[in-house]
């Protein structure tokens, strides 16, 4: 199929308001979560500090993946006397503190879970028996813990805390974001609440990256689902330090075939987002690792030349996307969304050298790939 794109959109892209003022994450953080691996009850200081080894050890950490943050569960069933958060004594018996130290000694970064309500989301769907270790009433004393602790990210989660604690979102959000910035550590702050209240239109000047969209999960049909939800929020995303996040990769779990998970990292590399990897990356097959490791697809999620990937085209069976990138050039993904092979290309008007980066081979000068089911190419043009 021969796709016209007009790329006026090149030329005209709305400028973003200003980012939070922190000078964090001035390109899309990457990093390793552990929420996707372990959910709740397996979560152990010896999985993080696993995790952390291997990220050191295959080369991800070299490749741009410095952050490991700890998701929910890390904590004690209630908070100390005095107040303050604790990690759960069985399952984290050295403490986070120490724990942040090893993460460090390994060079990379510490991230670690909490929340504005009451109720974290593990104690809600997980019946994960805790009581009173949400921010709300907490919210300076846990900034200050996570700064004792030698915390660098922060992902600071809703979880219904507005029908649970009847707070707004907007509100509960800015008040951590105030607790950090009055903190002598910088510590990037990531939100989330699933794109509900529309973040992109309200939270750059709050976080360095917000939630898009609900959580994604290691199905072809979800990352399709999510790729179609980021069409409408290209906009509001931009450096320094103002992420769309269309939340954690799937790469290594799940269902996902090579040809899935490559598509779903080519989209997320034009649509600038944060790269957290959500896999045991100790276990990673050698097809994943170098989906994850690509250092040419991780070079365009890296490069923001004042837009954010768009969905150029879609119609049955394909989606193309497209960003500009330093230099004048631009990044493409030419998504098969079908079941059958099928070729997709794209005519754009100028002269192109083309290059795959996927195979790392210059390609000449067409835009067009045949493509197996659920495949994608992930194409760097160059004005010739």
């Amino acid at each position: 199929m021969l796709l016209l794109i007009v790329l006026t959109w090149l030329l005209s892209l709305p400028a973003p308001p200003a980012a939070r003022a922190n000078a964090l994450a001035e390109t899309p953080p990457m990093g390793w979560n552990s929420w996707n691996q372990v959910r709740c009850y397996d979560l152990t200081e010896d999985v993080v500090r696993k995790a952390a080894d291997a990220l050191a050890d295959t080369g991800l950490r070299d490749a741009g993946y410095r952050y490991v943050v700890v998701d929910d569960c890390w904590q004690a069933p209630a908070r100390a006397a005095d107040g303050s958060l604790q990690a759960d004594p069985k399952r984290f018996p050295n403490g986070i503190a120490d724990l942040a130290d090893y993460v460090h000694s390994r060079g990379l970064l510490f991230g670690i879970y909490a929340v504005p309500g009451s109720r974290t989301c593990a104690m809600a769907n997980d019946a994960y028996p805790a009581t009173g270790i949400g921010s709300l009433g907490h919210e300076r004393q846990d900034a200050e813990t996570f700064d004792r602790w030698g915390v660098d990210y922060l992902k600071y989660d809703w979880c219904n805390a507005d029908t649970v604690d009847g707070l707004d979102r907007k509100t509960a959000f800015e008040k951590m974001r105030d607790e950090l910035a009055a903190l002598p550590r910088p510590i990037v702050y990531a939100i989330s609440e699933y794109g509900v209240s529309s973040p992109w239109t309200w939270a750059r000047p709050v976080a360095n990256l917000w939630r898009t969209t609900n959580d994604l999960v290691a199905t072809w049909d979800s990352v399709l689902a999510t790729i179609d939800q980021q069409a409408s929020v290209a906009a509001h995303s931009g450096a320094p330090g103002g992420w769309n996040d269309p939340d954690m990769l799937q790469v290594g779990n799940g269902t996902l075939t090579p040809d899935e998970a490559r598509a779903h990292f080519s989209v997320w590399a034009v649509l600038n987002a944060p790269l957290f990897a959500g896999a045991d990356p100790a276990k990673l097959s050698d097809t994943d690792l170098a989906t994850l490791s690509n250092p040419e697809a991780i070079a365009v999620d890296q490069d923001f030349a004042g837009g954010q990937g768009r969905q150029l085209k879609a119609g049955p069976g394909y989606q193309v996307w497209g960003k500009p990138l330093t230099g004048g050039g631009i990044a493409v993904v030419l998504l098969n969304t079908g079941a059958t092979t099928a070729t997709v290309s794209a005519s754009l008007p100028g002269s192109w050298s083309v290059r795959d980066l996927w195979t790392h081979r210059d390609v000449g000068t067409d835009v067009s790939a045949t493509l197996r089911p659920h495949a994608a190419a992930l194409l760097k043009l160059t004005p010739r």
